[in-house]
């Protein structure tokens, strides 16, 4: 009996919510505006892949969004890679993002609330946040930014960095945002790629209740960018200065308050460079322009998300991670958001919830890591914090086991609207996730989104249901990546996304499409195992190990050996005072037989002190696979990407006496007589 068929519903829209969510306010205004008669969230989906071109300018229409040149047809020109979106739209990102602050009856609304780990709170109305756009973007131009010229930033999660893309934007210059915890060196294996002229940074923060002086690496990465004109530190509070006389008060810019005024721009215009993990190499920065990640955002957020005016989003997500982004996203289809530069388990694993309550978010995006981490520690939400206010959560960064799945009913909220969804950076949006028109299945994704042509493939490049295959998309995305910074003939852009089925979006993940057209995930494609010649996904694995108390972590490879052998270890983080003893062993290879297959069993169980991770938390399997395989330290993995290098320096040490006790084996087979 498959997954599918057995999973129980979690969640099943109400006639209210339904009549009143934003998506079939949509289907209703399409029949009236276009013809197209749409009765159900897969028609709706049907007509949104299959005209493409009507349905985006539909979301323009829609939205209302403001710029000249929309009227279709959107698509332009329709190939992977080199699609042509609104040819002859001129728009700013910055400008739909902003407004509510031109409107007497939003703009003292608060867009965006500010809080700290000592829950001091800061308000800032849509009025107030732009003029802090405006203000910043005049300082920018009197720095003599022009358009196409980088602002980089180094900040945490707090209103400042909203403030930067804005103005960036504004002024139609190019945005990069980085984390502060990176290290100068991989900060700069970003940064020096881009050669910005301005560097927005903080020179201290707090976080974990600790304060943090990074004057010392602010300093190493100023010196790392030939090209850097000028940098504006950032207090940990607005209005705090601590600059040194070196550099500039962003507190001191922004408080001049200035209106802003908006350069528009061709629709692929370059908005920001987000940069790939860079776990295994150089991080690519992956461009996005104004255009393409509006018209994401309006649909993604205010259809799918079903989010907007009167809205609160939360999401405590690292600024170097896309799911940062989606603070703007939410903006962009009117909600507000809550900033939050402070550790997510501060003084509690229920930190997060803590914050929900205080601030009553009606959404909280969240790593699925979290909740597993809050479950594990026994904590139950609901019985502590009022939560009425909060009616969705969405899950991402990795697949969300089905335990988490009813924990999250049974202890945060029973009718909370629970949705997995799964996208990229490469997109900064989403492939297959919510909608609030259909029932939720534990462990299964509702569905494709809107404008997605998301398909799973098998090997052969034929579409499979039921079966496991390759995430791809068969038509052209207004998000998709306008190109890679640095691959001036494209040569890096088409090897990376459109090189395993010409003409197709691939994007690397594991899925499961079925019958019903919901999806499973089953993590990245690199990182499959492939036991006996069948495929299985570490997700499967790990979801089996949350029935095992003793185990935090867990991490599994698959590394193919001489002579066709195949060696599956796993590798397991245990609570303090655990031991992986031979009972402790027997029981954990028996859960895994027991939850998921034979075949998953690994070959050896290994207790580690940690589970290597980068910083937006996700494990570190490919990397760990290639120091097994025989690649050194440097060749297997950028230690700059990594959040606990010393973590990742116990596996390099283990593959070194794994790889010499393989070569004396082989040494040996050699030896002995055939």
């Amino acid at each position: 009996m498959t997954v599918e068929s057995t999973a129980p519903v979690t969640w099943e829209p109400t006639e209210s919510g339904m009549a009143g969510s934003r998506v079939i306010g949509f289907m209703r205004w399409v029949p009236d505006h276009h013809g197209v008669d749409l009765g159900s969230y897969r028609e709706l989906w049907r007509w949104s892949v299959e005209d493409l071109s009507l349905f985006w300018v539909s979301v323009t229409e829609y939205f209302d969004l403001l710029g000249d040149g929309w009227d279709g047809p959107a698509l332009a020109v329709e190939a992977l890679p080199g699609a042509v979106w609104f040819p002859d739209a001129r728009l700013n990102s910055a400008e739909n993002v902003l407004r509510p602050a031109s409107d007497p009856c939003l703009q003292d609304e608060t867009a965006v609330l500010a809080i700290t780990e000592d829950d001091v709170e800061r308000g800032i109305s849509w009025a107030e946040l732009a003029k802090m756009v405006g203000a910043c973007a005049l300082w920018l131009r009197e720095r003599g930014v022009q358009r196409g010229d980088r602002v980089a930033a180094v900040l945490p999660n707090v209103p400042e960095a909203i403030v930067g893309p804005l103005a960036t934007a504004a002024i139609s210059a190019v945005w990069t945002l980085n984390s502060p915890e990176l290290s100068a060196a991989a900060t700069l294996g970003r940064l020096r790629q881009l050669e910005p002229r301005i560097l927005i940074a903080v020179e201290e923060y707090v976080y974990n209740g600790k304060p943090f002086d990074v004057t010392e690496r602010l300093g190493e990465i100023e010196a790392g960018l030939p090209g850097l004109e000028a940098t504006a530190s950032v207090g940990e509070r607005y209005g705090s200065d601590t600059a040194s006389r070196a550099r500039a008060s962003f507190g001191e810019i922004l408080r001049v308050g200035v209106e802003p005024t908006f350069e528009r721009v061709p629709f692929a215009h370059p908005l920001w460079v987000l940069f790939s993990s860079g776990t295994t190499g150089a991080p690519k920065g992956i461009v996005h322009g104004h255009g393409g990640i509006l018209l994401e955002s309006v649909k993604g957020t205010g259809l799918n998300q079903d989010m907007g005016r009167g809205d609160l989003y939360y999401v405590a997500a690292n600024t170097s991670w896309m799911v940062w982004n989606t603070l703007v996203s939410n903006m962009a289809a009117g909600a507000s958001v809550v900033t939050y530069a402070g550790s997510p388990t501060f003084r509690a694993a229920d930190r997060q919830f803590h914050i929900l309550a205080q601030t009553r978010a009606s959404m909280f995006g969240t790593g699925a890591a979290y909740l597993q981490q809050v479950e594990q520690s026994g904590v139950s939400p609901r019985s502590l914090f009022d939560l009425t206010a909060l009616r969705s959560i969405l899950s991402t960064g990795s697949p969300l086991p089905v335990s988490t799945w009813l924990w999250v009913h049974s202890d945060v909220k029973a009718d909370v609207h629970l949705g997995s969804d799964t996208g990229g950076t490469d997109i900064c949006s989403g492939f297959i996730g919510s909608n609030p028109l259909e029932p939720v299945r534990a462990g299964l994704l509702q569905g494709p989104l809107l404008g997605v042509a998301v398909e799973c493939w098998g090997e052969d490049g034929t579409r499979t249901v039921g079966g496991v295959g390759d995430l791809v998309v068969r038509r052209p995305m207004p998000s998709m990546p306008l190109f890679l910074w640095g691959d001036a003939d494209g040569e890096k852009h088409r090897s990376t996304y459109f090189d395993r089925f010409p003409g197709v979006w691939t994007q690397g993940d594991w899925i499961t499409e079925t019958p019903r057209g919901e999806f499973i995930v089953h993590g990245r494609s690199d990182a499959t195992l492939n036991r006996q010649g069948v495929r299985i996904g570490p997700a499967d694995v790990y979801a089996a190990l949350r029935h095992v108390p003793e185990v935090v972590d867990a991490l599994v490879i698959g590394v193919e050996l001489p002579g066709g052998s195949y060696y599956m270890p796993l590798f397991v983080h245990l609570v303090e005072g655990a031991t992986l003893d031979d009972g402790l062993s027997a029981r954990i290879a028996s859960v895994i037989r027991a939850q998921t297959s034979t075949r998953h069993v690994p070959d050896e169980i290994v207790a580690v002190p940690a589970i290597p991770a980068h910083h937006a938390n996700k494990k570190l399997e490919v990397p760990v696979k290639r120091l097994f395989s025989g690649h050194s330290l440097d060749q297997a993995v950028n230690l700059g990407a990594v959040s606990k290098p010393e973590s990742i320096a116990w596996f390099a040490a283990r593959a070194a006496q794994f790889r010499i006790e393989l070569d004396r084996s082989a040494g040996v087979a050699e030896k002995e007589p055939r």
